[in-house]
C-alpha cells in the first residue's frame, strides 16, 4: 500500500515536460513565453497530487481516530476541528520548510532514494509487528 501511494505521488508529480522535449513549432527568433520550463510542474498538478496523497495517507490514521475520539468526548466539534487543523497546518509547514532546506543541499535523486529506503524500512517493521501479533 505504501509503495502504491509513493508511486501515485511520483506519477502525479511528473509533468509531461519531464519526458523528451517536444520540437518547437515557434520560429527561433520569436520568444516562446507560453512554453513550460522543462522539469517544472504546474501549480494544479502539484496541488492536486499533494492534496490527494496526504488525504489518502491520512485517511483512517491515528490522527483522524484521535480527532474522532476527542470530538466525541468534548462535544465541541468546532474547537476540535480548529485545534486539529492548526496542528496539521503546523506540521505541514515544518515538512515544507525541511523539504525546501533539504532540496537546496541534497540532490533530488538522493532524497527519493532515502525516502524509498525509509518507506521500505517502515513497511518491513509494520509487517514484522503484524506477524508478531498472530
Amino acid at each position: 500500500m505504501i509503495a502504491a501511494l509513493v508511486d501515485f505521488k511520483l506519477t502525479l508529480f511528473r509533468s509531461p515536460s519531464m519526458s523528451a522535449p517536444e520540437p518547437s513549432i515557434v520560429p527561433s527568433e520569436t520568444p516562446n513565453t507560453t512554453a513550460k520550463t522543462p522539469g517544472k510542474s504546474t501549480f494544479v498538478s502539484v496541488f492536486t497530487s499533494t492534496f490527494f496523497t496526504i488525504l489518502f495517507a491520512e485517511m483512517g490514521d491515528k490522527t483522524q481516530l484521535t480527532t474522532l475520539l476527542m470530538t466525541a468526548e468534548s462535544q465541541k466539534p468546532l474547537m476540535v476541528f480548529l485545534g486539529a487543523g492548526s496542528a496539521l497546518v503546523t506540521t505541514s509547514l515544518l515538512g515544507v520548510l525541511l523539504g525546501r532546506w533539504l532540496a537546496s543541499r541534497v540532490s533530488e535523486a538522493a532524497i527519493e532514494t532515502a525516502a524509498g529506503i525509509a518507506l521500505m524500512v517502515i513497511a518491513v517493521l509494520l509487517i514484522g509487528d503484524m506477524l508478531d501479533m498472530t
